[in-house]
């Protein structure tokens, strides 16, 4: 081929510099292009010197070998880009039956060497078509037993495929001798630690310990977190191997005598030591460790603020954690960090202090970190409100309309949220509380008839509505937190009989929001008598045997058939109203019809209760109360 290509440089079809690439070309078979992937050489055409290429997407593709020689790479036929053009269905199956086999091949086909996310990119999905992390998971344990694979400690870093096969405790010892540094020593440690099981030699145990003791000793002043997680995993290898300790050696509670700061050390151990630094400290300062803790949870992460809520509540301080949040939430000073681990968590042990506060507080902790630049970093706040479908309706829950109405304000006002993001949070709102739709869009809307009502039972209505929201609501999750306390749900019957009496209680509570807000308070004193009105006294006649009798048409609360009250929205009432004497009228009794004539009309004089605000309406001004044109909140 080579005899070809120097006949077409001596015919100036192609320059000399190109004989190589294109010697190479035809030496290999395959080809990469940057654009149209792998491809076969099919055919050449000497005569018009042209590469003929079966690419995936372009069979039989003429290229010029000019053109060739620059833009296309070579491929070896045992590169995996050519197995996956040649015989995919092979190599899936190969990767299904023999995971070492695909992923030397891989690393061969890249010099021996490629990482994690290059080897994904090659496989899926083409090769791996469904759980890659499942698969991977597979793979890098038997890769861990073989002795030709080099598994970094880093992801980014190249896994090496390696000829020479080296047994697992040199593989380990050498990775931890070479590492940089006491945090790459720790990370190689685990490995030893998680490979211990099928090393069945204690050597290189305590080789390691004895490392991790010198470097525990260097770095307990100037890196006390690390010193700290090195003495967590020295314990651990030292516990699997039943070894005694050494002499003077540093434990976690010397680290902690020496530290002023404990919240800059916590923060500083990875989130997955939490818990061990936690224990450790508490271990160190047995009797101020919750006091310390609860000092500074305020100013943790999320993470770090959950793990010391999960050891105060295992150690019986549930109380005093739940004081401490209401104190950081009723002053505004809650941390976005701590409101989004409470949002997370919301369990019914925390039933009591979940409230409209807690929405209040999130809003103030987002403006304060947006005044403080922390939101460059992210709003994870912020976007846990968006996601939970649920959490904002749940917190403003328990809430009286005019707290809502408030809550509603301060979110238009917010500047933590873009409008589409703030049309999608009130939207929640609005669906539980039809009531603030006007004060979001700026106008009165359309609502549902008005109910009118008199002023004595309009403020026992209210009074309901007040004791339900703020004593009944509170003491059933009062109830519910302190049966929860009693462990095991399934069989918890208070815990039971709690979570139902919330529903009935929410249920009352949104059926009595739904009245208040269309209720209009009257007084019936001076009603028109020319025709049935609310607050009018209608003598009847009925026509089949004579028989009087009176009605006297009240409010929408008011009836009391046994005294002859009828509510202006039962039957009865609907069918008397608007009507003048003489008029013939058929009323529905229960199902029963019976015919009566209208004899006489006079008002009807009930007793003003003490104390009743001045009245909104008067029957006069009602008129026909069928069609209502405005409804107040």
């Amino acid at each position: 081929m080579r005899e070809e290509f120097e006949k077409l440089a001596a015919a100036g079809k192609i320059s000399r510099q190109q004989i190589e690439p294109l010697t190479h070309l035809s030496a290999n078979g395959y080809v990469f292009h940057r654009s149209w992937g792998i491809g076969k050489i099919a055919n050449w055409d000497w005569l018009f010197s042209k590469i003929v290429i079966d690419f995936q997407s372009k069979a039989a593709h003429p290229m010029d070998l000019a053109f060739a020689a620059d833009s296309l790479k070579p491929i070896p036929s045992e590169h995996v880009l050519a197995k996956k053009f040649d015989n995919l269905p092979k190599l899936r199956e190969m990767a299904a039956l023999h995971h070492l086999d695909v992923i030397k091949l891989v690393l061969q086909s890249y010099g021996g060497k490629a990482t994690v996310d290059q080897i994904q990119q090659i496989l899926v999905p083409d090769v791996i078509t469904e759980d890659w992390k499942k698969w991977w998971e597979v793979a890098k344990k038997e890769m861990k037993k073989d002795g030709h694979f080099q598994i970094p400690t880093k992801k980014t870093e190249p896994i090496v495929y390696q000829v020479k096969e080296t047994s697992l405790k040199d593989r380990l010892l050498t990775d931890f001798k070479s590492a940089k540094g006491l945090k790459a020593k720790i990370a190689a440690a685990n490995e030893v630690a998680k490979s211990f099981s099928e090393l069945g030699d204690s050597s290189i145990i305590a080789e390691i310990i004895t490392t991790l003791n010198a470097d525990i000793n260097s770095h307990q002043r100037t890196q006390p977190a690390l010193a700290l997680e090195a003495i967590f995993l020295r314990d651990e290898l030292r516990q699997s191997t039943g070894s005694a300790p050494e002499a003077n050696e540093l434990d976690a509670a010397a680290i902690w005598g020496q530290v002023n700061r404990p919240w800059a050390i916590l923060e500083q151990v990875s989130a997955a030591k939490h818990r061990k630094a936690l224990q450790s400290f508490r271990e160190a300062n047995p009797t101020n460790w919750s006091e310390v803790l609860l000092s500074g949870i305020n100013n943790s992460s999320t993470k770090l603020a959950g793990e010391i809520a999960s050891l105060l509540i295992h150690d019986g301080k549930l109380q005093q954690l739940k004081d401490h949040i209401v104190r950081v939430v009723s002053q505004h000073t809650a941390s976005s960090e701590l409101l989004l681990w409470l949002a997370k968590e919301r369990s019914d042990a925390f039933a009591d202090i979940l409230g409209p506060e807690v929405f209040r507080a999130m809003l103030s902790a987002m403006e304060r970190d947006q005044f403080n630049n922390e939101l460059k970093r992210s709003n994870k706040l912020g976007d846990f409100i968006l996601n939970d479908q649920s959490l904002l309706v749940e917190l403003i829950g328990s809430a009286d309309l005019e707290v809502i109405k408030d809550l509603t304000r301060a979110l238009q006002l917010s500047p933590c949220f873009d409008d589409m993001d703030k049309r999608s949070l009130l939207a929640r709102i609005v669906k539980t509380y039809p009531a603030v739709q006007s004060l979001i869009t700026g106008e009165a809307t359309k609502q549902e008839s008005a109910l009118l009502v008199s002023w004595e039972s309009l403020e026992r209505r209210k009074n309901e509505y007040t004791e339900l929201v703020q004593k009944k609501i509170p003491a059933n999750s009062k109830e519910i937190a302190i049966a929860r306390s009693y462990g095991d749900l399934r069989e918890n019957h208070e815990y039971k009989a709690a979570k139902e009496m919330q529903k009935v209680l929410m249920r009352r509570k949104s059926e009595l929001e739904a009245q208040l807000v269309r209720a209009r308070g009257m007084e019936f004193g001076n009603a028109k008598t020319d025709q049935v009105n609310l607050g009018t006294r209608v003598n009847v006649t009925e026509l089949i045997n004579n028989h009087h009798e009176s009605f006297t048409l009240v409010g929408a609360w008011d009836g009391d058939p046994d005294r002859g009250l009828i509510s202006y929205l039962t039957p009865v009432g609907q069918a008397l109203l608007n009507r003048k004497p003489g008029e013939e009228v058929d009323l529905d009794f229960s199902g029963q019809k019976r015919r009566f004539r209208i004899d006489s009309i006079e008002a009807y004089h009930p007793p003003i209760p003490n104390g009743a605000d001045e009245p909104a309406a008067t029957a006069e001004a009602a008129g026909s109360a069928t069609e209502p044109d405005h409804v107040p909140a």
